[in-house]
Protein backbone atom coordinates (compact mmCIF):
# COMPACT_ATOMS: atom_id res chain seq x y z
CA UNK A 1 0.00 0.00 0.00
CA UNK A 2 1.50 3.13 -1.54
CA UNK A 3 2.36 5.54 1.83
CA UNK A 4 1.47 9.64 1.30
CA UNK A 5 4.18 11.47 3.18
CA UNK A 6 3.42 14.08 5.24
CA UNK A 7 4.86 17.55 6.38
CA UNK A 8 4.79 19.68 9.47
CA UNK A 9 3.13 22.45 9.24
CA UNK A 10 5.06 24.78 12.28
CA UNK A 11 2.88 27.87 11.41
CA UNK A 12 -0.91 26.75 10.55
CA UNK A 13 -2.47 28.88 12.62
CA UNK A 14 -0.84 31.87 10.81
CA UNK A 15 -1.03 30.48 7.79
CA UNK A 16 -5.08 30.26 7.24
CA UNK A 17 -6.48 33.89 8.42
CA UNK A 18 -4.03 34.57 5.83
CA UNK A 19 -5.84 33.47 3.16
CA UNK A 20 -9.26 33.84 5.05
CA UNK A 21 -9.13 37.38 5.73
CA UNK A 22 -10.87 40.07 3.22
CA UNK A 23 -8.01 42.33 1.52
CA UNK A 24 -6.12 42.49 -0.70
CA UNK A 25 -4.05 39.88 -1.38
CA UNK A 26 0.20 39.49 -1.29
CA UNK A 27 1.58 40.10 -4.68
CA UNK A 28 2.77 37.17 -6.23
CA UNK A 29 5.24 36.93 -9.61
CA UNK A 30 3.31 35.65 -12.62
CA UNK A 31 3.65 32.49 -13.61
CA UNK A 32 6.50 32.14 -16.30
CA UNK A 33 5.26 31.72 -19.84
CA UNK A 34 8.33 30.96 -21.29
CA UNK A 35 8.44 27.76 -23.41
CA UNK A 36 10.60 26.25 -21.19
CA UNK A 37 9.43 27.38 -18.07
CA UNK A 38 8.98 24.79 -15.10
CA UNK A 39 6.32 25.14 -12.52
CA UNK A 40 5.88 28.01 -11.39
CA UNK A 41 6.66 27.43 -7.44
CA UNK A 42 9.34 25.36 -7.99
CA UNK A 43 10.37 21.61 -6.30
CA UNK A 44 11.42 23.25 -2.93
CA UNK A 45 8.07 25.58 -2.42
CA UNK A 46 4.84 24.08 -2.83
CA UNK A 47 6.18 20.90 -4.41
CA UNK A 48 3.50 20.06 -7.00
CA UNK A 49 3.83 21.00 -10.90
CA UNK A 50 2.08 24.66 -10.91
CA UNK A 51 1.01 25.33 -13.71
CA UNK A 52 0.95 22.51 -15.55
CA UNK A 53 1.59 23.88 -19.50
CA UNK A 54 4.05 26.16 -20.51
CA UNK A 55 3.94 29.02 -23.28
CA UNK A 56 2.04 27.80 -26.59
CA UNK A 57 0.32 24.88 -24.96
CA UNK A 58 2.85 22.67 -24.23
CA UNK A 59 3.09 20.41 -20.71
CA UNK A 60 5.28 22.18 -18.43
CA UNK A 61 7.40 18.80 -18.63
CA UNK A 62 7.91 18.73 -22.59
CA UNK A 63 11.53 19.13 -22.36
CA UNK A 64 11.38 15.47 -20.95
CA UNK A 65 9.46 14.09 -23.28
CA UNK A 66 11.44 15.26 -25.66
CA UNK A 67 14.18 14.05 -23.93
CA UNK A 68 12.74 10.16 -24.19
CA UNK A 69 12.53 10.78 -28.01
CA UNK A 70 15.51 8.54 -29.32
CA UNK A 71 13.48 6.95 -32.32
CA UNK A 72 15.26 2.97 -31.67
CA UNK A 73 13.98 1.82 -34.95
CA UNK A 74 15.51 4.32 -37.00
CA UNK A 75 18.21 2.93 -39.38
CA UNK A 76 21.39 3.09 -37.99
CA UNK A 77 19.66 2.76 -34.69
CA UNK A 78 17.50 -0.32 -34.94
CA UNK A 79 19.24 -3.29 -34.45
CA UNK A 80 18.22 -4.52 -37.71
CA UNK A 81 21.18 -4.49 -40.01
CA UNK A 82 19.74 -5.88 -43.15
CA UNK A 83 17.91 -2.99 -44.65
CA UNK A 84 14.93 -4.69 -46.64
CA UNK A 85 14.29 -6.43 -43.46
CA UNK A 86 14.43 -3.04 -41.93
CA UNK A 87 12.21 -1.04 -44.13
CA UNK A 88 9.01 -3.78 -44.54
CA UNK A 89 9.57 -3.60 -40.20
CA UNK A 90 9.41 0.42 -40.38
CA UNK A 91 6.83 0.51 -42.95
CA UNK A 92 4.69 -2.28 -40.70
CA UNK A 93 5.24 0.09 -37.63
CA UNK A 94 3.81 3.17 -39.55
CA UNK A 95 0.70 1.33 -41.14
CA UNK A 96 -0.06 0.56 -37.64
CA UNK A 97 -0.12 4.05 -36.12
CA UNK A 98 -2.24 5.31 -39.42
CA UNK A 99 -4.68 3.97 -36.95
CA UNK A 100 -7.48 3.97 -40.16
CA UNK A 101 -7.48 0.69 -41.49
CA UNK A 102 -6.04 -0.79 -45.45
CA UNK A 103 -8.45 -0.59 -48.12
CA UNK A 104 -8.95 -3.17 -50.89
CA UNK A 105 -12.22 -2.02 -52.23
CA UNK A 106 -12.68 -2.12 -56.48
CA UNK A 107 -11.99 1.48 -57.72
CA UNK A 108 -15.20 1.66 -60.06
CA UNK A 109 -13.05 4.01 -62.02
CA UNK A 110 -15.88 6.25 -64.36
CA UNK A 111 -14.69 8.65 -66.63
CA UNK A 112 -17.66 11.03 -66.84
CA UNK A 113 -15.97 14.17 -68.99
CA UNK A 114 -13.11 13.84 -71.01
CA UNK A 115 -12.48 16.93 -73.47
CA UNK A 116 -9.29 18.60 -74.96
CA UNK A 117 -7.68 21.57 -73.94
CA UNK A 118 -4.51 23.48 -72.58
CA UNK A 119 -2.46 21.30 -74.96
CA UNK A 120 -3.90 17.70 -73.04
CA UNK A 121 -6.41 16.21 -72.75
CA UNK A 122 -8.74 16.84 -69.43
CA UNK A 123 -10.75 14.48 -67.53
CA UNK A 124 -13.15 14.56 -64.93
CA UNK A 125 -12.76 10.26 -62.88
CA UNK A 126 -14.99 9.06 -60.10
CA UNK A 127 -13.80 6.41 -57.96
CA UNK A 128 -13.83 4.90 -54.62
CA UNK A 129 -11.44 6.10 -52.54
CA UNK A 130 -12.20 3.81 -49.76
CA UNK A 131 -15.05 1.47 -49.12
CA UNK A 132 -16.98 4.71 -47.24
CA UNK A 133 -16.37 7.62 -50.26
CA UNK A 134 -16.86 8.05 -53.62
CA UNK A 135 -14.73 11.05 -54.87
CA UNK A 136 -14.57 13.15 -58.27
CA UNK A 137 -10.96 13.71 -59.00
CA UNK A 138 -8.63 15.51 -62.36
CA UNK A 139 -6.96 14.07 -64.18
CA UNK A 140 -4.77 15.27 -67.45
CA UNK A 141 -3.25 13.28 -70.17
CA UNK A 142 -0.66 14.58 -72.50
CA UNK A 143 -0.61 14.46 -76.12
CA UNK A 144 0.64 11.41 -77.88
CA UNK A 145 0.11 7.97 -77.45
CA UNK A 146 0.38 6.48 -73.99
CA UNK A 147 1.31 4.41 -71.65
CA UNK A 148 2.52 7.87 -69.86
CA UNK A 149 4.81 8.24 -67.18
CA UNK A 150 2.54 9.87 -64.31
CA UNK A 151 2.73 11.99 -61.40
CA UNK A 152 0.02 11.79 -58.39
CA UNK A 153 -0.64 15.17 -57.29
CA UNK A 154 -1.22 16.40 -53.42
CA UNK A 155 -2.43 19.29 -52.66
CA UNK A 156 -1.47 21.64 -49.89
CA UNK A 157 -3.49 22.69 -46.50
CA UNK A 158 -3.02 26.15 -46.51
CA UNK A 159 -6.22 27.12 -44.14
CA UNK A 160 -7.70 27.39 -47.53
CA UNK A 161 -10.76 24.61 -48.16
CA UNK A 162 -12.84 25.73 -50.77
CA UNK A 163 -10.45 24.43 -53.26
CA UNK A 164 -8.20 21.11 -53.09
CA UNK A 165 -7.35 19.50 -56.40
CA UNK A 166 -7.68 23.33 -57.61
CA UNK A 167 -4.52 24.07 -56.29
CA UNK A 168 -3.12 22.05 -58.87
CA UNK A 169 -4.95 21.87 -61.52
CA UNK A 170 -6.71 24.44 -63.40
CA UNK A 171 -10.33 23.90 -62.96
CA UNK A 172 -11.79 23.86 -66.42
CA UNK A 173 -15.05 22.12 -65.29
CA UNK A 174 -15.99 25.14 -62.24
CA UNK A 175 -15.71 28.93 -62.97
CA UNK A 176 -16.88 29.69 -59.48
CA UNK A 177 -13.49 28.18 -58.05
CA UNK A 178 -11.32 29.92 -61.02
CA UNK A 179 -10.68 32.78 -59.29
CA UNK A 180 -9.65 31.25 -55.73
CA UNK A 181 -7.25 28.72 -58.12
CA UNK A 182 -6.18 31.41 -59.68
CA UNK A 183 -5.14 33.57 -56.82
CA UNK A 184 -3.31 30.37 -55.49
CA UNK A 185 -1.11 29.49 -58.06
CA UNK A 186 -0.05 33.68 -58.05
CA UNK A 187 0.64 32.94 -54.86
CA UNK A 188 3.09 29.83 -54.48
CA UNK A 189 3.99 28.84 -57.95
CA UNK A 190 4.29 31.94 -59.88
CA UNK A 191 1.05 31.77 -61.61
CA UNK A 192 1.60 28.34 -62.87
CA UNK A 193 -0.83 25.33 -62.05
CA UNK A 194 1.62 22.72 -61.73
CA UNK A 195 -0.58 20.13 -63.13
CA UNK A 196 -0.76 21.44 -66.39
CA UNK A 197 2.71 22.49 -66.65
CA UNK A 198 3.23 18.73 -65.87
CA UNK A 199 0.70 17.65 -68.70
CA UNK A 200 2.07 19.75 -71.42
CA UNK A 201 6.16 18.07 -70.38
CA UNK A 202 4.30 15.04 -71.23
CA UNK A 203 2.94 13.59 -67.80
CA UNK A 204 0.01 12.51 -66.94
CA UNK A 205 -1.62 13.77 -63.78
CA UNK A 206 -4.10 13.15 -61.33
CA UNK A 207 -5.64 15.17 -58.60
CA UNK A 208 -7.90 13.79 -55.56
CA UNK A 209 -9.35 16.38 -52.69
CA UNK A 210 -8.42 15.49 -49.32
CA UNK A 211 -11.83 15.04 -46.56
CA UNK A 212 -12.41 18.70 -45.93
CA UNK A 213 -11.17 20.40 -49.33
CA UNK A 214 -12.81 21.06 -52.58
CA UNK A 215 -15.83 18.91 -53.29
CA UNK A 216 -15.09 16.99 -49.80
CA UNK A 217 -15.47 20.80 -48.61
CA UNK A 218 -16.84 21.69 -45.15
CA UNK A 219 -14.32 22.35 -43.15
CA UNK A 220 -12.95 25.72 -41.30
CA UNK A 221 -9.76 25.92 -39.15
CA UNK A 222 -11.26 25.89 -35.99
CA UNK A 223 -13.32 22.98 -36.88
CA UNK A 224 -10.22 20.78 -37.53
CA UNK A 225 -10.09 19.54 -33.90
CA UNK A 226 -13.27 18.87 -34.05
CA UNK A 227 -13.04 16.78 -36.93
CA UNK A 228 -10.00 15.19 -35.73
CA UNK A 229 -11.24 14.03 -32.00
CA UNK A 230 -14.80 12.48 -34.22
CA UNK A 231 -12.58 10.77 -36.80
CA UNK A 232 -10.14 9.46 -33.53
CA UNK A 233 -13.87 8.59 -31.73
CA UNK A 234 -14.84 6.15 -35.02
CA UNK A 235 -11.32 4.41 -35.03
CA UNK A 236 -9.71 6.95 -37.38
CA UNK A 237 -7.46 10.17 -37.71
CA UNK A 238 -7.12 12.57 -40.18
CA UNK A 239 -3.23 11.67 -40.89
CA UNK A 240 -4.22 8.12 -41.05
CA UNK A 241 -7.06 8.43 -43.04
CA UNK A 242 -5.34 11.07 -46.07
CA UNK A 243 -2.41 8.83 -45.75
CA UNK A 244 -4.77 5.40 -46.84
CA UNK A 245 -6.81 7.77 -49.30
CA UNK A 246 -3.01 8.90 -51.13
CA UNK A 247 -2.38 5.27 -51.53
CA UNK A 248 -5.17 4.26 -52.52
CA UNK A 249 -4.78 7.12 -55.78
CA UNK A 250 -1.77 5.75 -56.40
CA UNK A 251 -3.27 2.35 -56.94
CA UNK A 252 -5.93 3.74 -59.43
CA UNK A 253 -3.24 5.76 -60.96
CA UNK A 254 -1.12 2.58 -61.72
CA UNK A 255 -4.21 0.85 -62.76
CA UNK A 256 -5.31 2.88 -65.51
CA UNK A 257 -4.62 1.57 -69.40
CA UNK A 258 -3.01 5.06 -70.26
CA UNK A 259 -0.51 4.96 -67.46
CA UNK A 260 2.90 3.33 -67.15
CA UNK A 261 2.71 1.46 -63.89
CA UNK A 262 6.38 1.51 -63.89
CA UNK A 263 6.61 5.62 -63.81
CA UNK A 264 4.75 6.95 -61.16
CA UNK A 265 5.69 10.14 -59.30
CA UNK A 266 4.19 11.88 -56.71
CA UNK A 267 4.66 15.34 -55.59
CA UNK A 268 3.64 17.62 -53.65
CA UNK A 269 3.92 21.30 -52.03
CA UNK A 270 3.62 22.17 -48.36
CA UNK A 271 1.15 19.56 -46.35
CA UNK A 272 0.85 17.57 -50.19
CA UNK A 273 4.50 17.50 -49.89
CA UNK A 274 4.31 15.80 -47.10
CA UNK A 275 1.92 13.53 -48.48
CA UNK A 276 5.01 13.09 -51.35
CA UNK A 277 7.12 11.45 -49.30
CA UNK A 278 4.79 9.37 -46.92
CA UNK A 279 3.09 7.85 -50.19
CA UNK A 280 6.62 7.19 -51.26
CA UNK A 281 7.65 5.54 -47.82
CA UNK A 282 4.51 3.44 -48.08
CA UNK A 283 3.16 2.47 -51.55
CA UNK A 284 5.21 0.61 -54.13
CA UNK A 285 3.18 2.32 -56.95
CA UNK A 286 5.24 5.49 -56.43
CA UNK A 287 8.33 5.10 -57.88
CA UNK A 288 9.93 8.78 -57.00
CA UNK A 289 8.95 12.02 -55.64
CA UNK A 290 9.75 15.87 -55.00
CA UNK A 291 8.14 17.42 -51.40
CA UNK A 292 8.41 21.00 -51.89
CA UNK A 293 8.44 22.72 -48.79
CA UNK A 294 7.75 19.86 -45.76
CA UNK A 295 10.74 18.61 -44.11
CA UNK A 296 12.23 18.83 -40.71
CA UNK A 297 13.40 16.67 -38.04
CA UNK A 298 10.53 16.39 -35.22
CA UNK A 299 12.10 17.93 -31.93
CA UNK A 300 13.30 20.91 -34.07
CA UNK A 301 10.07 21.53 -35.28
CA UNK A 302 8.59 21.34 -31.48
CA UNK A 303 10.28 24.82 -30.43
CA UNK A 304 8.61 28.22 -29.82
CA UNK A 305 6.41 30.05 -32.35
CA UNK A 306 6.32 26.85 -34.82
CA UNK A 307 3.03 26.51 -36.41
CA UNK A 308 2.53 22.64 -35.16
CA UNK A 309 2.20 23.94 -31.44
CA UNK A 310 -1.29 25.38 -32.62
CA UNK A 311 -2.43 22.21 -33.14
CA UNK A 312 -5.32 22.32 -36.01
CA UNK A 313 -3.62 21.72 -39.12
CA UNK A 314 -1.20 19.65 -37.29
CA UNK A 315 -3.85 16.53 -37.15
CA UNK A 316 -3.44 16.21 -40.56
CA UNK A 317 0.15 15.75 -40.08
CA UNK A 318 0.90 13.54 -37.04
CA UNK A 319 -0.20 9.49 -36.07
CA UNK A 320 -0.02 9.46 -32.79
CA UNK A 321 2.50 7.02 -30.90
CA UNK A 322 4.94 7.08 -34.07
CA UNK A 323 7.43 9.46 -32.40
CA UNK A 324 8.03 6.72 -30.41
CA UNK A 325 9.72 4.64 -32.97
CA UNK A 326 10.66 6.96 -35.19
CA UNK A 327 11.38 10.35 -36.54
CA UNK A 328 9.76 12.45 -39.66
CA UNK A 329 13.08 11.83 -41.62
CA UNK A 330 13.44 8.37 -40.33
CA UNK A 331 9.40 7.47 -42.23
CA UNK A 332 10.34 9.05 -45.25
CA UNK A 333 14.13 7.19 -45.56
CA UNK A 334 11.32 4.06 -45.68
CA UNK A 335 11.19 4.79 -49.22
CA UNK A 336 14.79 4.63 -49.79
CA UNK A 337 16.62 3.84 -52.27
CA UNK A 338 13.97 5.40 -54.41
CA UNK A 339 14.68 8.54 -56.23
CA UNK A 340 13.69 11.72 -53.77
CA UNK A 341 13.51 15.49 -54.84
CA UNK A 342 13.53 17.63 -51.38
CA UNK A 343 13.85 21.28 -51.97
CA UNK A 344 12.77 24.30 -49.27
CA UNK A 345 13.45 28.07 -48.83
CA UNK A 346 15.80 29.52 -46.53
CA UNK A 347 13.31 31.95 -45.17
CA UNK A 348 10.50 29.02 -44.87
CA UNK A 349 9.04 30.35 -41.52
CA UNK A 350 7.39 26.88 -40.74
CA UNK A 351 10.68 24.71 -40.47
CA UNK A 352 13.76 25.59 -38.86
CA UNK A 353 17.24 25.48 -40.50
CA UNK A 354 18.19 23.14 -37.84
CA UNK A 355 15.45 20.68 -38.33
CA UNK A 356 15.47 20.67 -42.12
CA UNK A 357 18.97 19.92 -42.18
CA UNK A 358 19.36 17.75 -39.17
CA UNK A 359 16.43 15.93 -41.53
CA UNK A 360 18.36 15.88 -44.84
CA UNK A 361 21.12 14.90 -42.61
CA UNK A 362 19.72 11.54 -41.35
CA UNK A 363 18.10 10.86 -45.01
CA UNK A 364 22.07 11.32 -46.66
CA UNK A 365 22.94 8.86 -44.36
CA UNK A 366 20.18 6.22 -45.31
CA UNK A 367 20.81 6.56 -49.04
CA UNK A 368 24.15 6.70 -49.12
CA UNK A 369 24.20 3.05 -46.94
CA UNK A 370 22.64 1.55 -49.67
CA UNK A 371 25.12 3.03 -52.48
CA UNK A 372 21.93 5.30 -53.47
CA UNK A 373 23.28 9.09 -52.34
CA UNK A 374 22.70 10.25 -56.11
CA UNK A 375 19.18 9.35 -55.93
CA UNK A 376 18.72 11.52 -53.41
CA UNK A 377 18.68 15.20 -53.72
CA UNK A 378 18.28 17.94 -50.73
CA UNK A 379 18.38 21.47 -51.11
CA UNK A 380 17.85 24.56 -49.62
CA UNK A 381 17.20 27.65 -51.47
CA UNK A 382 18.36 30.85 -50.22
CA UNK A 383 16.11 34.09 -50.06
CA UNK A 384 13.06 32.10 -50.60
CA UNK A 385 10.37 31.61 -47.83
CA UNK A 386 7.46 28.88 -48.35
CA UNK A 387 7.27 28.53 -52.04
CA UNK A 388 7.46 26.77 -55.02
CA UNK A 389 8.49 28.87 -57.57
CA UNK A 390 8.91 28.34 -61.17
CA UNK A 391 12.21 28.06 -61.07
CA UNK A 392 11.95 25.52 -58.38
CA UNK A 393 9.71 23.27 -60.26
CA UNK A 394 11.26 23.54 -63.52
CA UNK A 395 14.42 21.78 -61.78
CA UNK A 396 12.09 19.63 -59.99
CA UNK A 397 10.75 18.29 -63.36
CA UNK A 398 14.00 18.14 -64.82
CA UNK A 399 15.25 15.77 -61.86
CA UNK A 400 11.55 14.03 -62.71
CA UNK A 401 12.61 13.30 -66.52
CA UNK A 402 15.55 11.41 -65.27
CA UNK A 403 14.69 9.43 -62.35
CA UNK A 404 11.08 8.46 -63.46
CA UNK A 405 10.80 8.34 -67.18
CA UNK A 406 9.95 11.91 -68.60
CA UNK A 407 8.38 11.91 -72.19
CA UNK A 408 6.90 8.58 -73.39
CA UNK A 409 9.48 6.52 -75.15
CA UNK A 410 6.62 4.80 -76.54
Amino acid sequence: MARIRRRAFTALAALAPAYLRPGPAAAEPPPPTGPDAGPSTGPDAAGFESPGLAGDHLPAFHRRLRDELAFPLAWGTSPIRDFPTWRRTARATVEEHLVHPADDTPFDAEVVDERPGGGCRRRIVLFNVTRYSRVRATMLLPKGRGPFPAVLLLHDHGARFDIGKEKLVRPWYDEARLPSALAWADRHFGGRFVGDELARRGWAVLAVDALGWGDRFGLAYEGQQALASNLFNLGSSPAGLMAREDQRAAALLASLPEVDGDRIAALGFSMGAYRAWQVAALSDHVRAAVSACWMTGLKEMMVPGNNTLRGQSAYFMLHPGLPRHLDIPDVASIAAPKPMYFTDGEDDPLFTAAGVETAYRKMRAVWRSQGAGDRLHTEVRPGLGHTFTPAMQDDAFAWLDRWAGGRSRR
